[in-house]
């Protein structure tokens, strides 16, 4: 298992003082970066061999989120993989140890110049084969999400500089954050399912169709031909 500990920033939460779900995420995705870095096979390693993880889907529960200024710890280890396929779970806990979110995640090895999976470098797959634990205990569904059909359309929104990360393409995080600004405001949420299908990039235009119910909520961030960039799911506490 891999960790780092941090201090909730006041500039990673919203105003009741409690961390962002988009600073929560990102968190996750800072650890298991820090991890590939650790071992040597981080984002030079990766572009220099014109390869990359894409998360394909994960799934968060949240028990509790940080509060400003808490201790917290965050960990992340690989549990298996198979051909271009590498599983990863995560945890964030408080300082005495106690569970505040959870997640599960499925991510695919990409060969950048061809844009389609490849199988795993050995030489990745003998780095993290070396830190790998169990698979986290839990009720983890299955990959694939699926969405009512009576979602309503929502103004579109075009991807932006601040969107995108070091595969120049709109970060994980970033779709989730657009999808969330479409839940009502009382609208906590204490878990999501997210399904990426294809990567939006500056410039593209993002078309929101939105579902919603008592206790949860899609969301599908579509192209101008209707076929879906993500999809997200939010459960509400």
């Amino acid at each position: 298992m891999y960790s780092f500990e941090s201090r909730v920033r006041y500039s990673e939460v919203n105003s009741e003082k409690q961390m962002t779900l988009l600073a929560l995420l990102e968190y996750l995705q800072d650890c298991c970066t820090f991890q590939s870095e650790d071992l040597g096979i981080g984002v030079d390693y990766l572009s220099e061999e014109q390869v990359a993880w894409v998360l394909s889907s994960w799934q968060i529960e949240i028990l509790r989120y940080p509060q400003m200024a808490e201790q917290i710890k965050v960990c992340t280890w690989p549990y298996d993989f198979k051909n271009f396929y590498g599983y990863r779970n995560f945890l964030i806990e408080d300082e005495t140890g106690n569970t505040l979110a959870k997640a599960n995640s499925v991510w695919v090895f990409m060969d950048v110049a061809r844009m389609r999976p490849t199988r795993i470098q050995e030489r990745v797959a003998d780095a993290y084969r070396a830190e790998t634990s169990p698979m986290l205990s839990g009720e983890w569904a299955e990959r694939k999400i699926v969405v009512p059909k009576n979602g309503e359309k929502r103004p579109p929104v075009q991807v932006a500089r601040h969107h995108i990360d070091t595969n120049h393409h709109m970060n994980n995080g970033k779709y989730i954050q657009t999808a969330e600004e479409f839940l009502p405001e009382a609208f906590v949420v204490s878990g999501l399912r997210a399904e990426y299908k294809k990567a939006a990039v500056l410039g593209d235009i993002l078309y929101p169709k939105v579902t919603l119910e008592e206790r949860q909520a899609w969301i599908t961030l579509e192209d101008e031909q209707g076929r879906a960039y993500a999809v997200i799911q939010f459960f509400r506490k």
